[in-house]
């Protein structure tokens, strides 16, 4: 355990990040964070679930990332991990498609809900770049320096793993492609699943694929099932 961390997150994440944290940028987000709060404006997730994501994924354990752009901006539906929202909220539109193609994929028996804890404690990385948002104001913080904390947590990955796959749904994620060393990594790119693609995500295969990859490289295949 780490003492005296600048930020609360899981240890080997802490020391791969930490010059991050003595950045300006992250500062700059610390003091947007601590501004909102001071007057009163209602920012998702709650802090402790900020880094969820990583904290339910220590460095080592990390063997696929899912890239989202930034939290469900309504109550009670950010949990720091992109795509997913706890048991008893409704499903979003996106993740009810990301569980269709599942179902096509590998015979996926759609669930009542939509929290993908379980895939995280697998070793799926389920980062969002922007991992704060102003209630009801999707995209508000994708200007306070999120980016660049996250950009800088796609180039570590790249440089210190190897082969994990990458799953790039839509052109904001495929955007991040050039952070990633293609020959030592699997990248998967995608329409991304929200309805306003249509239907252009179903048929991609991803998840089938990415446990055949895993197979191929000695390891546990992904349990999708929910």
């Amino acid at each position: 355990m780490v003492e005296n961390k600048a930020v609360q997150i899981e240890d080997s994440w802490y020391e791969l990040l930490k010059e991050e944290f003595q950045q300006p940028h992250f500062q700059a987000i610390r003091n947007r964070l601590l501004q909102d709060k001071a007057k009163g404006i209602q920012v998702y997730p709650p802090g402790r679930l900020i880094f969820n994501a990583f904290n339910l994924v220590p460095l080592d354990k990390v063997k696929v990332v899912i890239i989202g752009q930034d939290p469900y901006h309504n109550p009670g539906a950010a949990m720091g991990l992109s795509f997913s929202v706890p048991n008893g909220v409704k499903i979003p539109p996106s993740l009810r498609n990301i569980y269709k193609e599942l179902n096509r994929d590998i015979d996926f028996r759609i669930p009542e809900h939509g929290d993908l804890t379980k895939w995280a404690k697998q070793g799926v990385f389920l980062l969002n770049a922007m991992l704060t948002v102003e209630h009801k104001k999707a995209g508000s913080h994708q200007k306070i320096g999120w980016q660049l904390f996250t950009d800088a947590v796609i180039s570590k990955l790249s440089d210190e793993k190897k082969r994990i796959i990458f799953m790039l749904w839509g052109n904001f994620a495929k955007s991040k492609k050039d952070l990633i060393d293609e020959n030592k990594h699997v990248i998967l790119e995608a329409y991304h699943p929200s309805p306003l693609a249509g239907n252009r995500f179903q048929g991609c295969g991803h998840f089938s694929k990415t446990n055949e990859v895993l197979i191929n490289n000695g390891q546990q295949p992904i349990d999708w099932s929910l």
